[in-house]
């Protein structure tokens, strides 16, 4: 029997990556999308293609029933769960806090902190052996913002993955016992369509003399870190963050 891996946001970019990477793993692969039902489809016509197996399943993970909605379609049509990326999340605008609205406050943690709440609710149901589960694994995206604090672009975006730390930290040692490993990824300056959807499509190359290793990373460079966190290799670590940051 398949593992059986759903990544939210799993479209374009890191979530792409990741699909693309674990499906060539072995792993059935559920790949979730809000808008972009033909990126998603597309994700799903490459990895069947290569022999795969994989559906695209629409649902906001701000929205409880759509989360109960995207969960109940996995167990239908792949099988029980057992690997959850959360990868679903937004950037806005650059903005001081001063100017930040309190519609768009609510729209980042709606959707970056408690979309990833409800997956992973869904997702220890199904995996703990608290729950007649066999276990598994969850990888939360994070980023090298929650430690560098974006200020003049995004505070409330990096605050949102501050509470991504914070939970897969606490998630880790409340499911440790029951099968379940929580990890996240802090991915630094990498290209994919964020930064455009944040009004800077070149801010990796921008800000690329400021890391370390003087470049951007790639959404493959995440995603092979991620679907390691998720393997069988990574079997005794739980509660890492790990930085994919080229050393900023």
């Amino acid at each position: 029997m398949s593992e059986v891996l759903l990544v939210t946001g799993g479209s374009r970019g890191i979530g792409a990556a990741t699909a693309l990477l674990a499906a060539r793993r072995g792993y059935a692969v559920a790949v979730n999308y809000t808008h972009n039902q033909a990126a998603a489809e597309q994700v799903v016509r490459a990895i069947r293609d290569a022999g795969g197996q994989a559906v695209a399943i629409q649902a906001d993970v701000a929205d409880e029933d759509q989360v109960l909605h995207l969960f109940a379609q996995v167990d239908a049509r792949l099988g029980r769960l057992t690997a959850l990326v959360n990868n679903a999340g937004i950037v806005d605008r650059s903005a001081r806090v001063e100017e930040m609205s309190l519609a768009r406050l609510k729209r980042m943690f709606d959707i970056n902190v408690i979309g990833s709440f409800l997956c992973a609710r869904e997702a220890v149901k199904r995996m703990s052996t608290r729950h007649g589960g066999s276990g598994g694994a969850i990888v939360n995206v994070s980023s090298a913002a929650s430690r560098l604090g974006a200020p003049g672009q995004y505070v409330d975006y990096a605050a949102s993955k501050g509470a991504i730390d914070s939970f897969t930290i606490g998630l880790a040692k409340e499911v440790a016992a029951e099968g379940i490993r929580v990890n996240a990824v802090r991915p630094g300056l990498i290209e994919t369509e964020i930064h455009a959807s944040g009004g800077l499509p070149d801010r990796v190359r921008d800000l690329a003399h400021q890391v370390p290793m003087q470049r951007g990373g790639t959404a493959d460079e995440v995603a092979q870190a991620i679907v390691w966190l998720l393997s069988p290799e990574a079997s005794y670590t739980t509660m890492s963050l790990v930085e994919v940051s080229g050393g900023r």
